[in-house]
């Protein structure tokens, strides 16, 4: 039985991304710190075919609680771990106040460090050798500092080279483990509610649809959607004499 394992399982990507999976009838681990959006999904799971689903409420920006988070999942193996989980902070209020930039940079990056080294630390010990995906979302945000929102762009830019470190260490020690970074544009979920939207923006359901794509064809890093990678690639050709002058 395939066992997928969703940190941030109460997020809108993360739901949709289970609700496709859930078709194959796995067994989920569902972690999140809403004991009760946590139910709603792991009964959603249910009715669309999931095997089994065990719920674990918790906080995932304390890394003192990764270690036994990750000692909770008692299952091996593995064949999905899901990163989903992250906030969109106030970047006006982290300018005036590092403490709050600081939250920020926890959550969405140093948080994630801790509970990856927890997860491969687990594999090494338990000498796992079936194949592993790590799929994180990241995000476009951290491709180029931006005045809108450098705090948060700057937690997912420290994320992806996070990733293609590990990635690069991997291949190398344990080539059985993948890890795949998941890079989304703008997205239409309650994190954005008070967002305007307009034509680059996506629903859950289609980033979802990628995330699964990449991780059947084993990508290393996948913009979402795909027009996001034609996008950030412009945006850092600009050269920093001109681009600092623009407001974005």
């Amino acid at each position: 039985m395939k066992t997928i394992v969703v940190f941030g399982a109460a997020s809108a990507i993360a739901q949709a991304s289970a609700r496709l999976w859930a078709e194959e009838k796995p067994r989920f681990v569902l972690i999140d710190r809403s004991v009760d959006r946590l139910k709603i999904v792991a009964e959603d799971l249910r009715t669309r075919g999931a095997t089994d689903v065990k719920t674990i409420t918790t906080d995932l920006s304390l890394l003192e609680k990764h270690e036994d988070i990750v000692q909770q999942i008692h299952t091996t193996p593995v064949a999905i771990y899901l990163v989903a989980y992250g906030t969109l902070g106030n970047q006006k209020a982290g300018e005036k106040d590092f403490a709050v930039a600081r939250q920020e940079l926890t959550t969405n990056f140093i948080s994630v460090a801790s509970l990856l080294t927890e997860i491969i630390n687990d594999l090494s010990i338990k000498k796992a050798t079936s194949p592993t995906t790590i799929a994180v979302i990241s995000s476009v945000a951290g491709d180029r500092g931006r005045q809108s929102n450098y705090i948060y762009g700057t937690a997912k830019a420290a994320l992806t080279s996070w990733l293609s470190g590990l990635r690069n260490r991997l291949v190398k020690e344990h080539p059985h483990i993948h890890i795949v970074t998941i890079k989304p544009g703008q997205v239409d979920t309650p994190m954005t509610a008070d967002f305007k939207k307009g034509l680059l923006w996506a629903k859950p359901e289609d980033v979802a649809r990628d995330i699964v794509h990449a991780i059947h064809k084993k990508r290393d890093v996948t913009y979402t959607p795909w027009f996001w990678r034609y996008i950030m690639l412009i945006i850092k050709l600009i050269p920093e004499r001109i681009f600092k002058r623009l407001t974005l």
